[in-house]
């Protein structure tokens, strides 16, 4: 079995690096983990960046985590084709140990803009979603994986999330990260425990796992209420290094522990020194717990035999318009109230998106999330 890894979310960004120069000089950083699609739009990258990319790459220790592809949108963009082009170009030079995305479907006209929410769990959206990662395979090829949502609208999708996603990672024999922080934000969110969460996931297909910070905001639909986001801008908080004390030896093929933090949040010595102190608790939490670990042949997550890919890739027209319309109003409206009111005239209404259900202080959180992201992020939005 290998050894699980203490790793870093790494980008091209002077005060993460600045953050983190300490723990590589140190040689604490075990694997990284890098947003490649971040620098799309950069033409050339550091000769200093590229060495780091590389000296991990030759160890086998660099992982590639995908932000922009938008897995679930109805259309095929020219966008998403140019995507996989650079992966694929990408995984030549540095030979990713794998390769991932976030779940969902990035909200807006802009495909750099907005935030990535949740879809209908149906027969639609899981062709879609296998379609898509069968060409992400196809690209890279080497192991694929999804992360789990920090959002949802209603409990029922969050008890549904984990077999949904089970059935999207299937046809590639993929694996799953298990963000840590997003579970937190549903544990919070609609009272549950760590345990009723993690009965919901495939363990045994948990390859990394994440683990970071993120924020409350006050709901005005719903008195003292508080809801968890995954904004990335704070310290792990404590909670979160409990669950991964106790995650750690339920994931037998775990491979990769990551800390996430953006570095619009490290600007100062003092947050800097937090980041650090958070990658040693996490590296003593891994260190501690991988002996517990069940001591099992290393699973490589490739496909097992090969699949058909579709010379042209799966599209829902009716799913596309329902995205362009959803989020037109989450971006558009100027309150949680109109929002909703335009939801129930829309075309979303009595279908399998089950707006009817959604608890409204989670759609109030859609909102906010749409309006804050709408005209782009960082290297990490909200979710």
């Amino acid at each position: 079995m290998s050894k699980t890894c203490s790793a870093l979310a790494c980008n091209l960004d002077a005060d993460l690096l600045s953050a983190a120069l300490p723990l590589f000089e140190a040689g604490q950083v075990e694997a990284l983990e890098w947003s490649f699609d971040a620098l799309f739009q950069i033409q050339t990258m550091p000769s200093w960046f590229t060495d780091l990319l590389e000296a991990y790459a030759s160890e086998k220790r660099l992982v590639g985590h995908g932000i922009f592809f938008s897995l679930f949108s109805g259309k095929w963009l020219k966008e998403q084709q140019d995507w996989l082009f650079q992966l694929h170009k990408l995984s030549r030079q540095f030979h990713f140990d794998h390769i991932t995305e976030h779940f969902g479907f990035m909200t807006g006209e802009n495909f750099h803009q907005g935030a990535p929410l949740s879809v209908p769990f149906n027969a639609t959206t899981l062709a879609i979603g296998q379609d898509r990662l069968k060409r992400i395979q196809q690209a890279c090829e080497c192991p694929v994986g999804l992360e789990n949502l920090a959002f949802a609208y209603t409990l029922d999708e969050v008890k549904k999330h984990g077999e949904f996603l089970h059935a999207l990672i299937e046809p590639v024999n993929g694996f799953l990260i298990l963000d840590l922080h997003n579970v937190y934000c549903q544990m919070s969110n609609f009272e549950l425990n760590l345990n009723d969460v993690l009965l919901l996931y495939p363990i045994h297909r948990v390859r990394e796992i994440h683990i970071s910070g993120g924020s409350w905001a006050d709901s005005t639909v719903l008195a003292d209420k508080k809801i968890r986001r995954d904004t990335h801008d704070d310290p792990v908080p404590s909670p979160v290094f409990d669950m991964l004390e106790q995650a750690i030896p339920l994931c037998p093929n775990l491979k990769y522990v990551v800390l996430e933090q953006l570095g619009t949040s490290l600007k100062t010595s003092a947050s800097q020194a937090a980041f650090r102190s958070d990658f040693h608790a996490m590296d003593r939490i891994v260190q501690k717990t991988k002996s517990l670990q069940p001591k099992t042949p290393d699973y490589l997550f490739l496909p097992q035999s090969s699949y058909p890919v579709a010379e042209i890739p799966l599209e829902s027209p009716l799913l596309y318009q329902q995205q362009k319309e959803l989020s037109a109003i989450l971006e558009t409206a100027t309150s949680y109230e109109q929002a909703a009111a335009l939801l129930r005239q829309s075309n979303l209404a009595q279908t399998d998106w089950g707006i009817e259900r959604w608890q409204p202080e989670m759609l109030e959180t859609a909102w906010q999330i749409a309006q804050k992201w709408k005209l782009g992020f960082d290297v990490h939005p909200d979710k």
